[in-house]
């Protein structure tokens, strides 16, 4: 038997293109305009003063504005405002209300008026830190269960039982 010899291939390397020269860029050869000969200096400006006005005489002085009514929706006769709603938990159904004057007891009626809420309810459940309270005061913060939702700058109002 013959031995077959393994014959050995050259790799073939493909032949790299000859290098380009960049190509020659026109020169472009500006035309020389004739300048216009100076004009004459301009007249200066003159600018127009205003007439000096006479100071406004003197009104007689007004009598003290009432202090402003507070912003937000106004209460009705027979009720209170008592706080503002900072926030609401929407998971809980629970509103942090902050009382700006009064105070607010459990049993109390509440309406909570806002640009889309108007509900009345009583107070059932109050907590402050967690802690169940029967009764908020001035610069409090607690939570407050409500029946619907409630929301940011609802104004809280306590109704007057007759």
């Amino acid at each position: 038997m013959a031995a077959k010899k393994k014959v050995k291939r050259k790799a073939k390397t493909k032949k790299k293109a000859p290098a380009r020269k960049p190509a020659a860029r026109k020169k472009v050869v500006k035309k020389k305009t004739k300048v216009a000969p100076r004009k004459a200096a301009r007249k200066p400006v003159t600018r127009r003063v205003a007439p000096k006005k006479k100071p406004p005489a003197k009104k007689p002085a007004k009598a003290p504005k009432a202090p402003a009514a507070p912003a937000g929706p106004q209460p009705l006769p027979n009720e209170e405002r008592v706080g503002i709603v900072t926030h609401y938990y929407t998971h809980l159904s629970v509103a942090v209300v902050r009382i700006e004057s009064g105070a607010l007891r459990a049993g109390d009626t509440i309406h909570i008026k806002g640009h889309t809420s108007d509900f009345t309810q009583k107070v059932e459940s109050m907590e402050v830190d967690r802690v169940h309270v029967d009764e908020a005061r001035a610069g409090q913060s607690f939570g407050l269960r409500v029946n619907e939702h409630a929301r940011e700058h609802d104004v809280v109002f306590r109704v007057k039982t007759p």
